[in-house]
């Protein structure tokens, strides 16, 4: 009788260790749960400048001169994928940012990651079908179509969020009855609620590995530098000339001016 407890015993303890670590190899490959700061900085440049408002000169592909006076842009929906290819969602509560030339902190985008090392980025370049028609007291902060009208950066007109957003001057504008040369780059469009429109969201695709993956820890605030290239808006597959296209906003053009501007971002380095 002895004997049988002792190989029910030690059955039972087999069964219980086999159990525990049957439990742990299927958390295991989840990672940890614990969250940390993952920091994007967007740093805007024009080329080899570093972008300056109202007073750099620069100069695109077509030979024509400018300044810039005014930049805002929509990152949204961020993403991150580990060095185990595990792909993290930020909440979309949590991955609404408004990048404005003007204002150097909205430049650092900060969200909440698990902790690990980080291969990969993405994001959105725009704010998707979904947000753009959910309820509006549903779309608050960045989103709040009020405040994106006092940012410059929502139509009234046309019930939609300016994505991306850039003015300025340019000798090759054609002038204003006022006498000024200015244009105007405000591009949008979700792909339509009731039927199809301009679809201009881009998502954008990071690869870390080549310039320092993030190590995301607590008590520690890892920094992806991105550098995102202004000029590229103009000088691209299709080269944008000031002078034939001195205003862009809800037209087929617009296609052309995202496409371009899908190229801005390059990982410069990570700051663990």
């Amino acid at each position: 009788m002895k004997h049988i407890n002792i190989l029910l015993t030690t059955a039972l303890i087999a069964i219980t260790t086999f159990s525990a670590c049957k439990k742990e190899d299927t958390t295991a490959p989840s990672g940890s749960s614990a969250k940390a700061t993952l920091s994007i900085q967007f740093d805007n440049i024009v080329g080899d400048k570093n972008l300056q408002l109202g007073t750099g000169t620069y100069t695109n592909a077509s030979g024509e001169q400018f300044k810039i006076d005014f930049l805002k842009y929509y990152i949204t929906n961020i993403k991150a994928t580990n060095n185990k290819g595990i792909e993290y969602t930020v909440p979309k509560d949590s991955s609404y940012f408004l990048v404005s030339e003007a204002d150097g902190a909205s430049q650092f985008v900060k969200v909440r990651v698990p902790e690990g090392e980080y291969t990969a980025i993405s994001f959105v370049l725009g704010v998707d079908s979904l947000s753009s028609v959910m309820d509006v007291a549903k779309r608050t902060g960045v989103l709040d179509p009020s405040g994106g009208m006092d940012q410059g950066m929502y139509w009234e007109w046309n019930m939609g969020y300016i994505f991306f957003k850039m003015e300025g001057s340019s000798p090759a504008a054609p002038a204003d009855p006022s006498g000024n040369c200015k244009f105007r780059y405000h591009i949008g469009g979700f792909g339509g609620y009731s039927a199809p429109t301009i679809n201009n969201i881009k998502t954008i695709k990071v690869d870390l590995t080549k310039a320092g993956v993030a190590k995301v820890r607590a008590g520690r605030e890892a920094n992806v530098h991105l550098m995102v290239d202004i000029l590229k808006v103009f000088n691209g597959a299709t080269n944008v000339s000031i002078a034939s296209n001195p205003t862009v906003m809800f037209s087929n053009f617009s296609t052309i001016v995202a496409g371009n501007y899908a190229n801005m971002f390059t990982h410069d380095h990570t700051e663990n």
